[in-house]
């Protein structure tokens, strides 16, 4: 009894202090922290939720994160999922004005949430939207958790998605190592033409002579699934990407140089610091040219009369005793044509039958055979 008396009587003290103390203004994010586990200790959590509450409106970024973050696990942990609509209107009220530096941890207490009270489902898009909030440098180590999540809840098939997003979004160091992942991925699940098609696709951001770990990783690939064609289609692509980066690396040198001497002779530097540079500029200048693919020539085709001796005796030896010889047309147009001569006979009488002889060798009209017609009868 004496103890509930006390307790009532450090509660009636320290409350109107610390509600005093946040009108103010004059709260600091330890002060808040301090009042809240004050009245947690005391069994008074509501009351200790709302001065996390009061509190969040009177701080900014970055120094809100300490208040964030103990509101958020203290919340979690009286309530779990019994209030989970109540718990994702305060994560989606913390991630809303979020910096990047804060967002990895407060993410992870999210998707842990969804997992253990929400949907699966739910987690993966509360995983998604950090892989975007989060800084670059840690884009990465986002994107693998995002994998190894989506990995135990949905299945190995589901992260190809996420490791093509992965290599679209990452810079390049992060996406060559994501390709080499997703290769070795098909590789294990017997995709040999995919897993060759993304170790193509990540060359395209990988120096031979820096990232020589990334080609070693594909020839041994090579090596193990592949056959000569694919293998020799590997080095072009190797000779081919190596022209290119020296040509653009010694282009950029020599902007450099050229930069660098001319500052150097605004400020009015030494005459031999100056030459070096140009000297060296020049050196490089050469190496570009050296590095380009050289043009193939031409090919020219000369006649040689020992050739065209052979392809004759060939066509000789070739010949078909058979077959037959047709001319051309142009020599059946210029042959002479012989004349025939027509010998003319008599055509007998029976021929003509009752026709007069005087008119056998004359061609009567229709009046005339009508009236010879008459004249019979």
């Amino acid at each position: 009894m004496l103890m509930t008396c006390v307790e009532t009587a450090m509660w009636s003290w320290t409350q109107p202090a610390n509600d005093r103390i946040i009108d103010l203004r004059i709260a600091t994010p330890q002060t808040v922290i301090n009042s809240g586990v004050f009245l947690e200790e005391h069994k008074y959590f509501e009351e200790a939720f709302k001065v996390y509450e009061r509190s969040i409106a009177l701080f900014k970024w970055p120094h809100v994160f300490e208040i964030w973050s103990t509101y958020l696990t203290k919340f979690l942990k009286r309530y779990g999922g019994t209030k989970l609509e109540r718990c994702r209107e305060l994560f989606e009220q913390c991630l809303e004005t979020c910096p990047p530096k804060h967002a990895k941890s407060l993410y992870l207490l999210y998707a842990k949430l969804e997992e253990d009270h929400g949907l699966a489902r739910h987690a993966m898009e509360v995983y998604n939207r950090a892989t975007l909030a989060v800084p670059p440098e840690e884009q990465l180590e986002m994107f693998t958790i995002y994998i190894k999540r989506a990995t135990e809840l949905f299945g190995i098939t589901h992260t190809r998605e996420i490791y093509e997003k992965a290599i679209e979004v990452l810079p390049d160091t992060g996406a060559r190592e994501v390709c080499l992942r997703y290769a070795e991925l098909e590789a294990r699940l017997g995709e040999i033409d995919r897993a060759r098609a993304i170790y193509s696709h990540g060359s395209q951001i990988s120096d031979p002579r820096v990232n020589q770990s990334y080609w070693k990783r594909w020839q041994e690939f090579e090596v193990t699934y592949g056959n000569e064609d694919t293998f020799r289609e590997m080095l072009r692509i190797k000779r081919s990407l190596q022209a290119q980066f020296n040509t653009q690396v010694n282009f950029t040198s020599t902007q450099m140089l050229a930069t660098a001497a001319n500052e150097l002779q605004a400020s009015g530097g030494n005459v031999d610091e100056m030459k070096a540079l140009e000297e060296r500029a020049k050196k490089i200048a050469e190496e570009a040219k050296m590095d380009q693919p050289r043009t193939s020539k031409s090919m020219i085709f000369v006649k040689s009369d020992e050739a065209t001796a052979e392809m004759e005796q060939l066509a000789k030896a070739n010949t078909n005793p058979e077959e037959i010889n047709i001319g051309d047309s142009d020599e059946d147009e210029s042959a002479k044509v012989e004349e025939v001569r027509l010998e003319q006979q008599t055509i007998p009488s029976t021929v003509f039958g009752s026709i007069p002889e005087e008119t056998q060798g004359e061609v009567l009209g229709a009046r005339q055979r009508l009236a010879m017609k008459k004249k019979a009868q």
